[in-house]
C-alpha cells in the first residue's frame, strides 16, 4: 500500500506527500553519488532504509528537499484553523492595481 508523509504547516493545515517522491529523490542523489542506476539505488538502498525506519523518510525530506520540490504533488488533507473574522477585521490590508486582461 502506498504511503505518504504528512506534514503540518504553521497555519495548522496538513499536507500529504507520496513517500515514493521522497524515495526517488534520495535514490537519484545516491545513484549519481555511487555510480549506480536509480533503480538499483532505490531497490537496494533507499526502500529498505525507508521501510526499516520511517524517521529516515522525514529526515531526508526535511534536510535534503524543499517544499518547492513536492508542492505540485502535495495534497491538502485538512485545512488549518484560521479565524477569518479576526483576519478580516485586524489583518494587514493594502489596495493593489489589477492588471488589464
Amino acid at each position: 500500500m502506498p504511503k505518504q508523509l504528512v506534514v503540518e504547516m504553521p497555519d495548522g493545515s496538513k499536507w500529504g506527500v507520496p513517500v515514493e517522491v521522497i524515495a526517488m529523490n534520495r535514490a537519484a542523489y545516491y545513484a549519481k553519488h555511487d555510480g549506480v542506476s536509480i533503480e538499483e539505488s532505490l531497490n537496494n538502498d533507499t526502500l529498505p532504509l525507508f521501510d526499516a525506519n520511517s524517521f529516515e523518510v522525514e529526515d531526508w525530506a526535511a534536510n535534503n528537499m524543499n517544499w518547492s520540490d513536492v508542492e505540485h504533488l502535495a495534497v491538502c488533507i485538512s485545512k488549518g484553523e484560521t479565524d477569518y473574522e479576526e483576519g478580516w477585521c485586524n489583518g494587514e490590508k493594502e489596495i493593489v492595481e489589477i492588471p488589464a486582461a
